[in-house]
């Protein structure tokens, strides 16, 4: 068995556009335009590299944010970039048979299932994965948050000799770290880790979970909630707005809700508020299927409402 650390880029459309409005038939937090990719051997070495640009389908026009956040411009993509598919034929043909997927994060390999499916691939074939970072936090300081790449490597003494925010020199990083864990152990342990991890700021991917995204730069927690309700609250299967009950309060400023999807039905919403390096708030948001345990769950502890008993009126009234 060998481990494939798994890196991307990913573009998104500049809200209001035509491209954020255009409904696709798979829904996609983003329109993959980079992979970089490690190998590690299972004596846990560094190995040979891979990586490769994708020309966007649908999302043509990089977003500026994406575009000087990676460094990535679109003549670049336009003159080295290959179609996903072709990348994809690639990517399996260099990986191999017996391999097991690390990231750093819980997004990478969801939205390469999202573009996958998206291109009429068979988006089952990344099923072995596990997030780095899971392993990481229990084999060093126990913490349930997870840690920015750039913050495990000075906790681990790697000095970074790969640019930051390229899927590639993220990879090297990620695959550096991995060779300094019992990755055995942190498979075997996963679980566990996973649970404890739960009571973290993103909260867990569990089985029923759809969608996790973090927001940025809110003002208060009104805000927060308003935009998380309204005009972000989109089905995860179709992008189509969704209506939002009245938010729950949970332990460790959560809150939950269900919304409703006129075609899809209902889905569990759970966020968590906490305070952003700028003082913002940032709000983690995670989406739940409506007949998963999650929704079960909620739908079982959630507050009664309770009917007020009219008074029944004397003769004398």
């Amino acid at each position: 068995m060998q481990y494939i650390v798994l890196d991307m880029e990913w573009n998104q459309p500049w809200p209001g556009t035509y491209a954020a409005k255009r409904p696709l038939p798979v829904h996609i937090r983003g329109e993959i335009i980079q992979i970089g990719a490690v190998r590690v051997t299972d004596r846990q070495i560094v190995g040979d590299e891979f990586q490769v640009l994708i020309k966007p389908k649908f999302y043509r026009k990089l977003n500026k944010k994406v575009s000087s956040l990676t460094g990535i411009k679109d003549a670049q993509l336009a003159q080295f970039g290959i179609p996903f598919p072709e990348a994809m034929e690639r990517f399996r043909d260099w990986c191999g048979d017996d391999c097991v997927f690390l990231t750093w994060g819980f997004d990478d390999i969801g939205i390469l299932k999202e573009n996958m499916a998206l291109h009429g691939l068979d988006s089952t074939w990344p099923e072995r994965w596990y997030n780095a970072q899971m392993m990481f936090n229990a084999q060093t300081d126990g913490a349930t948050a997870q840690k920015a790449l750039k913050t495990a490597m000075q906790m681990a003494g790697v000095e970074a000799s790969r640019p930051a925010h390229d899927a590639l020199g993220d990879a090297y990083h990620t695959a550096i770290l991995c060779t300094r864990l019992d990755l055995p152990r942190g498979m075997a342990e996963y679980d566990q880790a996973m649970k404890k991890h739960e009571d973290g700021f993103h909260g867990a991917e569990l089985p029923g979970c759809l969608s996790r995204k973090v927001y940025h730069g809110f003002a208060t927690k009104e805000a927060a909630m308003e935009a998380l309700g309204g005009e972000e609250n989109r089905c995860p299967k179709c992008g189509e707005p969704m209506t939002c009950g009245k938010w729950v309060s949970q332990q460790g400023k959560r809150y939950t809700a269900v919304a409703a999807c006129p075609a899809h039905g209902d889905f569990l919403l759970r966020i968590r508020l906490a305070p952003d390096e700028d003082g913002t708030l940032k709000a983690a948001r995670l989406i739940y299927e409506g007949d998963s345990d999650a929704a079960k769950a909620f739908e079982t502890a959630k507050p009664k409402v309770r009917k007020r008993r009219r008074r029944k009126k004397t003769t004398a009234e």
